[in-house]
């Protein structure tokens, strides 16, 4: 894939980070002489090796130089605790780690070479993009750190491990909000496929190749970074401008100075766009790609973003196991709550009943949705029984609630672990939230079950508000929506927070509150 991409792009940029550019040629040249060096330090094929990296050039490198070696790419989050980490590392076998000279990481890195089963960490060091020395730390004078920077000096081997497309490439961790978190195994071939599927989508906003200009802020170690940011733009020869992290303003910022076309974000990323002052100040019509994935995006912020870029912002629905790929939203679908699209190229959707997921169910009718193709994965690693209960037929069964209409779009309902049963009716919490993100003063809501003795379950609505609004009280939220939602479906609890939980990849954590509200009920 990156071969390829190399040959018909070369000088071309393919990365803008800290004012740096780098070239396809020369991220190619620096990551297989990174392979060379770990491959000299005794890294081979199907060996797991973290990687522990915030957004950086340097998780280019490392993650194009395991994958040319055949090692298993360990995705670890920059905002792991030191037990998620050891977790992971245990969990998948790794012996090995890449991190970065930054104090909270190294620091983090000790404890798991303490505590866990690890034994070595290579750090790359952030100087070399420019990073100022009040922002890193010291390496640790600590046998078991070494300076992944001396590698790169190794001269190329003569010839590189052949790799098959069902070899696992990627053990990408997901499950964090509904329970104990478990490894997809993505393969060679899913990453490919994955891409050549989201490649081959066409309506009328294809990317051009070697044209886009790219917003690079969704973490990289994310399932969609991955694919859509780094694999795409790499494959299709398009320059990404990659972040550390998202801010708003920055962000609005550049878009304007430097043109950018493509803006791939999580829905938080485009509240904090809808709800910012400055978006309204700067020219941002450059903008020809937006998407929103991750999570399901309120219609009502999704009508504010676009009438502040004058483009459509449109999404679709994936997963982790499915590298992360499945539907998407056509350029000419009436956007509606919960619209998720139709399948894309070689991928099976369909929706199946809760109660059997080998039946599957006619237009209109609510039940799971299950998908196939080149691009789902195998299994979770070392869960056998939790493998086979994910399969029906083939296809994988997603957790996720939904329906097909009569025109064969998708529409998605809500989580199937998330659902409230309230006096014998069911109420899906996104349902609920998109109605009280129509309420001009609220930012972010999440919706949860809560016990309630008379019907079994309610609503509960905790808030975060915009700035300078006043808090509500629950009869008046209940007023508000009375027209917009079902009694049963009216929140009998209200709860405003300064911020909501959410993940590393700023997707809003549900299962958090739930957790919450179970433990406070004893």
């Amino acid at each position: 894939m990156t071969d390829g991409a190399v040959g018909r792009y070369g000088e071309k940029t393919a990365l803008v980070y800290r004012d740096n550019a780098l070239s396809f040629n020369e991220i190619d040249r620096l990551s297989k002489h990174l392979a060379a060096g770990l491959m000299q330090q005794g890294v081979k094929s199907g060996e797991a090796v973290g990687i522990y990296l915030p957004n950086t050039a340097s998780y280019y490198l490392a993650f194009f130089a395991l994958a040319r070696i055949g090692a298993r790419i360990v995705n670890l989050s920059p905002l792991d605790p030191a037990r998620e980490l050891i977790f992971k590392l245990n969990d998948t076998g790794a012996r090995r780690m890449i991190t970065l000279n930054q104090p909270d990481m190294l620091k983090n890195a000790i404890t798991v070479l303490d505590e866990g089963q690890l034994e070595l960490v290579w750090v790359c060091d952030e100087a070399r993009w420019g990073a100022s020395a009040s922002e890193l730390a010291q390496l640790p004078e600590d046998l078991r750190f070494e300076n992944l920077e001396e590698l790169f000096d190794c001269p190329l081997p003569d010839a590189w491990p052949a790799l098959k497309k069902e070899d696992i490439a990627v053990l990408q961790y997901t499950g964090g909000t509904t329970g104990v978190p478990k490894a997809a195994m993505l393969s060679h071939g899913n990453l490919t496929a994955a891409v050549d599927i989201a490649v081959h989508w066409k309506d009328i906003r294809a990317e051009r190749p070697g044209e886009e200009r790219v917003l690079g802020v969704l973490p990289l170690f994310h399932a969609y970074a991955m694919n859509f940011v780094i694999l795409r733009q790499f494959r299709e020869g398009c320059c990404v401008y990659l972040h550390r992290r998202f801010d708003a303003e920055t962000v609005i910022r550049q878009i304007e100075q430097e043109r950018l076309t493509v803006f791939p974000g999580v829905p938080t990323m485009w509240i904090a766009i809808a709800g910012h002052p400055a978006a309204q100040q700067h020219d941002l019509s450059s903008l020809q790609f937006c998407i929103s994935g991750g999570a399901p995006l309120p219609p009502e912020t999704a009508r504010r973003v676009e009438n502040i870029i004058g483009n459509r912002l449109l999404g679709g629905w994936g997963m982790t196991e499915a590298s992360p790929v499945g539907s998407q939203i056509p350029m000419q679908a009436v956007m509606k709550s919960g619209i998720i699209g139709v399948p894309q190229p070689s991928v099976e959707i369909e929706v199946v009943s809760l109660d059997d997921p080998h039946r599957t169910l006619g237009a209109n009718e609510i039940g799971e949705l299950r998908i196939r193709g080149p691009n789902v994965f195998s299994g979770y690693w070392n869960r056998k029984e939790e493998t086979a209960k994910a399969f029906a037929d083939g296809f994988f069964l997603s957790g996720d609630i939904g329906y097909r209409d009569e025109n064969g779009l998708l529409y998605l309902v809500d989580r199937k672990k998330s659902l409230i049963i309230s006096g014998g009716f069911n109420v899906y919490p996104a349902h609920v939230e998109n109605a009280i993100y129509e309420h001009p003063d609220v930012a972010e809501v999440l919706a949860v079950g809560i016990p309630d003795d008379y019907r079994g379950q309610s609503v509960k609505a905790f808030i975060t508000l915009k700035p300078e609004a006043k808090q509500m009280t629950l009869e008046a939220l209940r007023g508000f929506l009375a027209e917009r939602l079902g009694r049963h479906e009216l929140p009998t609890a209200l709860e405003f927070r300064a911020e909501l939980p959410r993940s590393a990849a700023g997707k809003l954590l549900r299962r958090v509150l739930e957790d919450e509200e179970k433990a406070a009920d004893g």
